[in-house]
């Protein structure tokens, strides 16, 4: 396993990171694995070297950080890895799997005032098992919550000794120059990771937010690497009614971000690249993730053994620049899609 540093700051972390988001409990949602299906996926991923584990406090309920730190203990030492969790979003199994908005829900228990702040980090300690954060990043944008006051917490909590370094999710690329200028201004504790939606089927963040990050040293670490598993080739337009996995076949929000006809288009086009160099689609989409320049560690999700192993595997290929401009070819403008 390569190990590199997270920015410019001097954190290592392993050039795959492991999604947690898989693991918790399948009443959140169906296709979420329970602790003995999941724990040896982790112990595997541990096992290849991967140290860098990237969950949220919404995730399952809150299932999926405890989950991380109870495996975690089994399978690494506290000093060796790197944990990170996110807030915005409202925690528990009743608020349901969305991503969407969070008005109708009680106030505090949500977005990115002190108050919520505060209290979920300590919320996320204590389901974690841990005594502090590495990564502790923002999952939203909140329009309700002056920046300032986000930006002030967030600094107050690193200065707590709570969390390390702070990170950002999906957003617009001013808001992010906005925040990072507000906390160079006042001398606050900037953010030094972006974890954004980019893939081979969605590459508008190379527009502003990937050149914007290269600039400025701050640590590109993407969700979604394979589009939710459309990269792997096995979905159709049919898949709500006959997917070939359970995640196909009850996965919304993958619907709202893909399946229109120039991503098939995408997904052939790497399949017969992938053929020719008789790899799987799957490494191929990892492979070119990790070509980017600034590109630090893919956020993957991993249902299968086998599935974490090609994502290491990944870390080892060398494409050439024609396979790069062959998978790169049929990609066509999108909509702005996972900020909200």
């Amino acid at each position: 396993m390569e190990y590199v540093r997270l920015g410019r700051t001097g954190l290592e972390v392993s050039r795959i990171c492991l999604g947690m988001m898989t693991y918790g409990t399948s009443k959140w949602r169906s296709w979420v694995l329970d602790e003995d299906d999941a724990r040896p996926i982790v112990k595997r991923a541990v096992e290849l070297g991967v140290n860098f584990f990237d969950t949220a406090d919404m995730y399952s309920g809150g299932v999926s950080e405890e989950l991380t730190g109870r495996f975690l203990r089994e399978f690494t030492r506290r000093d060796e890895v790197v944990i990170a969790t996110k807030v915005f979003f409202p925690v528990g199994l009743a608020f349901g799997g969305g991503f969407g908005q969070t008005a109708s829900q009680p106030p505090n228990t949500h977005g990115l005032s002190r108050k919520h702040l505060f209290a979920a980090v300590d919320a996320s300690l204590g389901r974690l098992g841990i005594d502090y954060i590495d990564l502790y990043q923002i999952h939203r944008w909140d329009d309700r919550t002056p920046i300032e006051e986000t930006m002030e917490a967030l600094h107050d909590l690193v200065k707590s000794g709570k969390v390390r370094y702070i990170g950002a999710s999906s957003m617009f690329a001013w808001q992010f120059a906005k925040a990072q200028y507000l906390a160079q201004y006042r001398g606050w504790t900037p953010f030094v990771a972006m974890q954004n939606h980019y893939n081979l089927i969605y590459r508008e963040e190379e527009r502003e937010m990937i050149p914007l990050c290269r600039d400025m040293g701050v640590a590109l670490i993407p969700w979604s690497p394979l589009a939710r598993g459309f990269l792997a080739g096995n979905r159709t337009a049919q898949d709500e009614a006959s997917g070939s996995t359970p995640r196909a076949k009850t996965d919304a929000f993958a619907r709202q971000l893909y399946y229109r006809e120039q991503d098939f288009a995408v997904v052939d086009r790497l399949s017969e690249v992938s053929a020719a160099r008789g790899e799987s689609n799957a490494r191929m989409a990892y492979a070119w993730l990790l070509h980017q320049p600034g590109l630090t560690a893919p956020i993957v999700g991993a249902s299968k053994i086998g599935h974490i192993e090609d994502a290491v595997a990944a870390t080892q290929m060398t494409l050439s620049p024609e396979e790069i401009r062959q998978l790169q070819e049929p990609y066509t403008p999108h909509p702005v899609l996972g900020h909200f």
